[in-house]
């Protein structure tokens, strides 16, 4: 290696070196100046990548948030030059009515978000457009509002809870000698809600909540593809394209993933379609079966097995993922602030009390539907743990013609929209100057749960893409949770890191640790 003397016989490259530390130096200086007056620098040919790779190894969520305040509610993420990183990001409720509602057939999913999800979701309902997603929602909506199908979710989950979450939590608490067992919360929901939602769509008992809590490959499988899937949108096209074209990386990764979903789904529709055809008189109205006797309506012919596997996958992310995510940031938000529990306490207390009779001859306690309707503060305490912490944190739209949002903000064909769930609830322009505080007060008036508009608090979508299933998950988190704290304290362990995951739902990143102490 040349020493610094020698460095004189070479003022060409001696020139270089200090033009290009020079300009290093600018660069940097530049960055921190624009970082500090606006919070998002923006590079020549790379754009804003560096920020975005940056927060991506912390809190991405958060990065957003503190962007899309600082821009008044929304902002242009501009990527490296020939990527399709560009968009517009926003939290704005006028602008969120606009694409959900207003002008709902303008802002579809569009190719690029099917292009990064067609191999997890395929044709489903949560990635199509068009009379594909008509369809679906159609057939779909019409099972959710029967009578058959809303008495089947409620005899499942008391089968589900009483039968097996409560066996498995009992195993875990505090014998009364200080020897609770530590184990992930947010595993058992999981287990819970995966088991709940094959019942009801698919007519089968995965039983992954079970004593011992097996390990269940379909699971793990299925949560390392939708974290592969989210980290396409962060990735150029051509890369992850590259990537896949060589099977490397998170593209191997999800490919292995897939493979292990694809085997569970297929092989759910294969059981299903052998008892169709021999008649066996013993199905019951799941939602499977209803597509398998549905047709096509522009055909008249069967879906085909591909078509019902995408529409399997896809109630399972809707099924699993998003309430019991929901159920653990609950939870943790439950211990830190334990005057919200006991005033859900007070509520489960008093509605036990107006029973004028036992529910058996061990007193166990079953709440009925029209009990777990009476649940005001529980609905509001679960509304205001999604309000800060949505189980889908971001969505994606695109522009199908030039258009402007109600703030002013020009939009031309083609343009990828991200509405950016997560920093809605953190916005002192929505939410007011508490908006980081827990409150379930806030949906309360006098005394009853007063919903807010779909625009404002977007945790279950909007317009003709408004959740399906929000009755039954409200239902089904309802009634979780309140058996849970009926019997239980919960304690999340001490210095046990939380923070969200990147992916399609909002996985805590490490679980959630806790220990349990049964209550008198």
């Amino acid at each position: 290696m040349a020493s610094l003397n020698q460095w004189h016989l070479f003022p060409e490259t001696l020139h270089a070196v200090e033009l290009i530390v020079a300009i290093s130096i600018f660069i940097t200086i530049h960055s921190l100046r624009q970082r500090r007056r606006h919070g998002l620098p923006s590079f020549p040919l790379i754009g804003m990548l560096p920020s975005l790779i940056l927060a991506l190894r912390q809190n991405v969520y958060e990065w957003i948030t503190d962007i899309v305040i600082e821009r008044g509610g929304t902002f242009i993420f501009r990527g490296p030059v020939l990527t399709s990183l560009h968009c517009v990001v926003t939290g704005d409720p006028r602008n969120l009515e606009h694409l959900l509602k207003g002008k709902f057939s303008s802002f579809p999913k569009g190719p690029y978000f099917q292009a990064n999800v067609r191999d997890l979701l395929g044709d489903g309902i949560f990635a199509a457009d068009d009379e594909v997603w008509r369809r679906q929602r159609k057939t779909a909506s019409l099972e959710f509002h029967s009578a058959e199908f809303r008495a089947m979710t409620a005899k499942s989950l008391v089968e589900l809870v009483h039968d097996r979450l409560l066996r498995v939590l009992d195993d875990a608490a505090d014998d009364g000698r200080g020897a609770a067992t530590v184990f992930d919360l947010q595993d058992v929901l999981l287990r819970l809600t995966f088991d709940n939602v094959c019942m009801i769509a698919f007519g089968i008992d995965p039983g992954c909540l079970r004593p011992g809590l097996p390990v269940i490959p379909f699971a793990a499988a299925f949560e390392d593809a939708t974290e592969a899937t989210i980290l396409r949108f962060v990735t150029p096209t051509t890369i992850w394209k590259t990537m896949k074209f060589l099977d490397i990386g998170n593209e191997r990764r999800l490919r292995r993933s897939i493979e292990k979903v694809d085997e569970f789904a297929y092989e759910v529709i294969k059981t299903r379609r052998e008892e169709l055809n021999a008649k066996t008189g013993r199905l019951s109205s799941d939602l499977l079966t209803v597509f398998m006797k549905a047709k096509d309506e522009e055909g008249g012919e069967k879906y085909t097995d591909e078509f019902l596997r995408d529409i399997c996958v896809n109630f399972i992310l809707a099924g699993r993922d998003t309430s019991s995510v929901a159920l653990a940031w609950f939870f943790w938000l439950l211990e830190k602030n334990r005057g919200v529990e006991e005033r859900i306490l007070e509520e489960l207390r008093g509605i036990v009390k107006e029973r004028e009779g036992e529910e058996g001859g061990d007193g166990e306690v079953v709440f009925q539907p029209e009990e777990v309707k009476k649940m005001e503060y529980l609905h509001a305490a679960l509304s205001e743990a999604l309000r800060l912490y949505p189980s889908v944190p971001v969505d994606h739209k695109e522009v199908i013609e030039d258009e402007v949002f109600p703030d002013g903000t020009v939009l031309k064909k083609g343009t990828k929209l991200i509405y950016a769930i997560y920093s809605m609830g953190r916005m002192e322009s929505i939410w007011g100057k508490d908006c980081r505080e827990y409150k379930p007060e806030r949906w309360l008036k006098d005394g009853r749960f007063v919903s807010e508009s779909a625009y404002k608090f977007s945790a279950f979508n909007g317009g003709p893409r408004l959740c399906l299933g929000k009755d039954f998950a409200y239902y089904q988190m309802k009634f979780v949770a309140a058996n849970i704290l009926l019997r239980y304290q919960v304690s999340v362990v001490k210095g046990h890191p939380v923070e969200p995951k990147m992916a399609l739902t909002m996985y805590m990143k490490y679980g959630l640790k806790v220990t349990l102490r049964r209550r008198e």
